[in-house]
């Protein structure tokens, strides 16, 4: 642990719209923030063993993604243009089959990397293999909140329950604590009601949240309601779930009972608009979730179904497709976007605490973005700048809990071509398998 020096930035605390610092600086002491302010604010006791010149750039919390699935990458333009239940059933889930640890692990690698480049610092991971996905993040260097997906109706849903237990024991708060882990049921359609509360009494057992997919598709409200008469949300809500720390993904097909419920539990809902868009699952109510004083994140998916981890395009899509859907230009303005991506997203995953903020003993997790783009021109509003009109090109340099991972738009913890490599080489072997 070092201790650095980000001087001379323009830098955007997200604790207000207004919370902007022209020419300051942040110092960095080991995983936290110890001052934040104008340039040569900082006491003189400090003595940073690095100096990053933060002139022309934008230094900000890092980009926290709330859903995807890691090793999804391995299928990116795969399986297109399908209904949500076809891709699944003949696509994706046949490859997945075929898929083994290491597959797992340079998949999740090759969206580690993604992820950086376009300065997301932290994400929520559901996906199998889980063990090898907890090494990937580890020689990332990254911050991830991961859960082993559980399919209650499938043979092996005794042993996934096990997989998990082990799983949590083995993980949690590892990686010098910047793994966090969570339980995994998939899915109100995948998971039956008896097998969920199992799953309650085991989250509960260990002191850990769950990580699920809730109210995504019109077919899902479908089955639920001839199944059980109700809504998904209001199944897991009668059933317990939401007593527990929930992050639920997706959250589109919301009735007005849904939505109340969803705020006075501080369920944290993880926004996926162009995956939802992609597979034309629908436009989730954002506007009225926020409203009803809702906790709202935002993810990527995996990038099967979006086809990228692109945080800052998943920014502009959540702004654009409230606008359109409400018919309200004024609906989910640029700071309220960014802060979905950014604090929103660390209150989702429970680490609103110490993340999400540049703010004295929070961890540091910061992103410098350069502005010296025709884009960035000129200097009207710096939250519209970088919902409305960044691209992931533009994030130079990335620091997680206080160590830089990426420098000049290198990389410094992956091996970019011994991914690209070990990816393709794997894809090969598993089309051939199919």
């Amino acid at each position: 642990m070092s201790k650095i020096l980000i001087s001379g930035a323009t830098v955007i605390t997200m604790e207000s719209h207004d919370s902007i610092i022209t020419d300051g600086e942040i110092a960095i002491d080991g995983q936290r923030i110890v001052h934040v302010g104008g340039q040569g604010t900082t006491q003189g006791g400090f003595k940073p063993e690095k100096v990053i010149n933060g002139k022309y750039m934008l230094a900000m919390p890092g980009f926290v993604n709330c859903h995807t699935h890691t090793a999804m990458t391995l299928l990116r333009s795969y399986a297109d243009d399908l209904p949500l239940m076809q891709w699944l059933e003949e696509k994706i889930w046949p490859f997945e089959a075929k898929m083994e640890r290491e597959d797992i692990y340079w998949g999740t690698m090759l969206c580690c990397l993604e992820m950086i480049r376009s300065g997301t610092t932290t994400f929520a991971d559901m996906y199998f293999h889980m063990n090898t996905v907890a090494k990937a993040v580890e020689k990332s260097g990254m911050r991830a909140d991961l859960s082993r997906g559980m399919i209650g109706t499938s043979p092996e849903s005794e042993k996934t329950m096990a997989y998990s237990r082990d799983f949590v024991q083995r993980w949690r708060h590892q990686a010098n604590g910047r793994i966090m882990v969570r339980l995994g049921p998939h899915a109100p359609y995948t998971c039956p009601p008896d097998y969920l509360k199992r799953v309650i009494e085991l989250a509960t057992e260990m002191g850990v949240g769950i990580h699920i997919h809730l109210a995504e598709t019109g077919d899902e409200i479908n089955i639920i309601k001839e199944k059980y008469g109700t809504t998904p949300i209001q199944l897991m809500d009668s059933i317990g779930l939401f007593d527990l720390p929930v992050l639920a993904a997706h959250c589109v097909h919301l009735d007005e009972r849904d939505i109340q419920i969803l705020a006075e539990k501080k369920v944290g809902i993880a926004h996926n608009p162009e995956s939802n868009m992609k597979l034309a699952s629908g436009v989730a109510p954002i506007t009225s979730l926020l409203k009803a004083g809702a906790l709202v994140g935002l993810g990527t998916d995996g990038a099967s179904s979006n086809n990228n981890l692109d945080m800052l395009e998943e920014m502009r899509s959540a702004a654009l497709l409230q606008k359109v859907s409400t018919m309200d230009p004024l609906a989910l303005p640029s700071f309220e976007a960014l802060v979905m991506a950014t604090a929103n997203g660390a209150k989702v995953l429970g680490l609103g605490d110490e993340l999400g903020l540049l703010k004295k003993g929070y961890k540091a997790d910061i992103i410098l973005v350069d502005t010296r783009r025709p884009h960035f021109y000129p200097r009207h509003d710096w939250m519209a700048h970088m919902v409305y009109a960044s691209q992931s090109a533009d994030v130079d340099t990335v620091i997680i809990d206080g160590e830089v991972v990426m420098e000049g738009r290198k990389v410094l913890t992956i091996d970019e071509d011994e991914v690209y490599s070990e990816v393709q080489r794997r894809v090969d072997r598993l089309l051939s398998l199919i």
